[in-house]
């Protein structure tokens, strides 16, 4: 599986699964999922290890273009990793709840 809908994203989120944010500083302070870890995607390469290699790995970005590239990436590395189709846009626009700032949580 290379992407997950927004409906089975909320469910793995609200499981407590593992969401990466590939976006740009500035646009994870601007609103972002709750508990994701801000990775941008130019730092993926170097940042690799810090990444669990035990359970999936929710790709997102802003509409789902970056987080497919990083997602193809991760999974040829051996990472379990699908992509947020539609990314934080789409989640926002469903009324789901952001956090804003550095804040993760």
């Amino acid at each position: 599986m290379r992407e997950i809908d927004q409906d089975g994203f909320a469910v793995a989120h609200a499981a407590g699964g593992y969401v990466l944010d590939v976006r740009e500083p500035v646009e994870y302070v601007g609103g972002h999922v709750p508990g994701a870890t801000l990775m941008p995607m130019s730092t993926i390469a170097a940042r690799a290890s810090e990444l669990p290699s035990d359970t999936r790995i929710h790709v997102i970005c802003a509409s789902g273009n970056r987080s497919l590239v990083v997602t193809d990436a991760l999974q040829r590395a051996g990472y379990d990793a699908v992509s947020v189709a539609g990314g934080t846009s789409a989640w926002r626009f469903a009324g789901r709840p952001v956090v804003t700032g550095m804040d993760t949580h």
